[in-house]
């Protein structure tokens, strides 16, 4: 049997392929498991950046649909969110170093949010973002009703959501859903050079910052300024600061290791 995640370890950062492309790599418990446990690796101070991809000719088409046939009576689907997709999202957020998505055909349903849950997201020209939801009934999931309206604005993430049309890449990235659309041939090789840029980068100090965006939407401006507070002097002890300092001085390319201490 074919593997569900395809794991590759490359010098300081991994990369995870979703591998059900017969599926449009829609989601099952076997794929959600292993992801699950790629990510929980991916957390270890070895791994410095994260890479997020999808096999074939879609990145994701969220929830395999077909996973639920032949079940008794009406599935309790906020269980599923409980047990797999919140969990997801929550481990993307938290990871403490970046994690870069590349989307190279459809995004769908819960597929487009766990894209959006990512830190940095590049799309091949020809992807497309899809919140399929209303089209069977169902609200956006995986964090969908959170990321949409911060990202693109109230008007645009209602009229997404209710209508379900696709909004290409070149228009997310016009919109700001998306750091980049790129050229559907050159988006791994892109996605692959960003993952390794960062695996490269001050890892607790890109830690930091994303605990101070994540945190971003919930704070008042005085909550805000008080944890960037505490943590720019977490980040002012760490070793790739001292460097970052060091390098600067001396006009030479600094050299992370991406150590807390």
């Amino acid at each position: 049997m074919n593997e569900v995640l395809l794991v590759t370890r490359h010098d300081g950062w991994m990369e995870l392929t979703l591998n059900r492309p017969e599926r449009l790599n829609a989601f099952n418990e076997a794929l959600h498991a292993k992801l699950a446990a790629a990510l929980e690796e991916a957390g270890h101070e070895r791994w410095r950046a994260v890479l997020l991809s999808g096999a074939g000719r879609g990145f994701c088409a969220g929830q395999d649909l077909g996973d639920r046939a032949g079940a008794e009576g009406p599935p309790d689907l906020g269980e599923t969110l409980e047990r797999f997709y919140n969990p997801l999202v929550r481990r993307l957020r938290r990871l403490q170093k970046p994690v870069v998505c590349a989307v190279n055909g459809v995004a769908a349903g819960a597929g487009a949010n766990i894209a959006l849950a990512c830190d940095i997201v590049l799309a091949a020209r020809s992807a497309k973002f899809v919140q399929s939801f209303a089209k069977i009934g169902l609200v956006p999931d995986a964090g969908g009703s959170f990321f949409l309206p911060r990202l693109v604005g109230a008007a645009r993430a209602r009229a997404l959501v209710l209508l379900g049309e696709p909004v290409g890449a070149e228009q997310a990235e016009h919109w700001g859903m998306i750091w980049k659309a790129v050229d559907d041939t050159a988006l791994m090789t892109e996605a692959r050079a960003l993952a390794a840029h960062l695996a490269t980068q001050p890892t607790q100090g890109l830690a930091l910052s994303k605990a101070a965006l994540n945190a971003s939407a919930g704070n008042a401006l005085d909550e805000q300024l008080n944890l960037e507070r505490d943590l720019q002097r977490a980040a002012g002890r760490t070793p790739d600061y001292r460097e970052g300092v060091a390098a600067f001085v001396e006009k030479r390319a600094p050299r992370f290791t991406g150590r807390p201490a």
